[in-house]
């Protein structure tokens, strides 16, 4: 984990929307956005918080495997490709038993009706340790909190989120004020699997030392969704209240190139229901310093 220093720094934006880019035949969303950018930052403002740790990486498969094996918590739906075999349980499976779970869940690109089980099994271990530092998606709100409070920690308030992906400078990017689309993955080849494995990036980072805040898979942190103190009176406010979770970073699946540089901001906000598993929203935690 990181420490986060006790202090001052400024939160949300001011930003305010370029009205020339919303023109067309869908006025307010042009690029598939469920709101209106920016409404939700505002106003920018000052926020005091203490001494705290958040995770240097988002939590990983084999961190998430862990804690499904020691408190038998539901696996995510997504490791139905495999994943939720260990390498053990394989071993003991039949040659023509292994050779089907290689076809129809680990989907190998290779010919395996001929290959010896040694072989298979070596190949089968291979695709699991690729596998162990992908950050772990398809978790709802409520698996990310468990998880968090079984490793001792929980999930970061938003302003602490946002804190650390700003680093000391207050940065509009982890990495400066900039947008630079080679500090991040901002494009994917599999729709199955649009992140890489946590760290990946090291433009994609704090200045505190926080890895993958810009980029990766989006993250829960424990907010609800709602206003911040000040915040005009808008017709984007439908989903305030207690209704939906913050996530907070952007994600490689995020969508049209020209929309990159809003979407992978430190003020950006997004929410959706607790209960929601998606295959790019994923989660680090944090704990307190004292």
């Amino acid at each position: 984990m990181v420490l986060i220093p006790a202090g001052e720094f400024t939160m949300g934006s001011d930003k305010e929307t370029n009205e020339a880019m919303w023109r067309g035949a869908n006025a307010l969303n042009p690029y598939g956005f469920k709101d209106k950018l920016y409404v939700d930052e505002h106003p920018a403002h000052k926020v005091v918080l203490p001494a705290y740790y958040v995770d240097k990486y988002e939590v990983t498969n084999e961190q998430y495997r862990d804690f499904v094996i020691a408190s038998q918590h539901s696996v995510p739906y997504n490791w139905n490709n495999g994943y939720n075999l260990s390498k053990e349980m394989m071993a003991t499976l039949p040659l023509e038993h292994l050779r089907k779970i290689a076809t129809n869940q680990f989907r190998l690109d290779m010919d395996v009706t001929n290959m010896t089980k040694e072989d298979l099994l070596a190949e089968l271990d291979k695709v699991q340790d690729s596998r162990n530092t992908l950050p772990v998606t398809t978790v709802t709100w409520p698996d990310a909190d468990a998880y968090c409070h079984w490793a001792g920690k929980r999930l970061p308030t938003e302003a602490e989120w946002e804190k650390a992906a700003r680093g000391p400078q207050g940065y509009e990017y982890p990495w400066g004020n900039s947008w630079d689309p080679k500090m991040i993955n901002t494009m994917s080849e599999n729709p199955d699997q649009p992140y890489a494995p946590v760290g990946s990036y090291p433009g994609d980072k704090s200045g505190y030392g926080v890895y993958d805040m810009a980029a990766n898979v989006t993250e829960w942190v424990a907010d609800w969704y709602d206003a911040y103190p000040g915040a005009p009176v808008s017709e984007e406010n439908k989903y305030y209240g207690k209704k939906q979770r913050v996530v907070r970073g952007g994600m490689t699946s995020s969508g049209h190139y020209d929309a990159l540089s809003m979407v992978f901001r430190n003020a950006k906000r997004t929410h959706l229901r607790p209960y929601s598993a998606l295959i790019d929203v994923g989660f680090r935690c944090a704990k307190d310093a004292n």
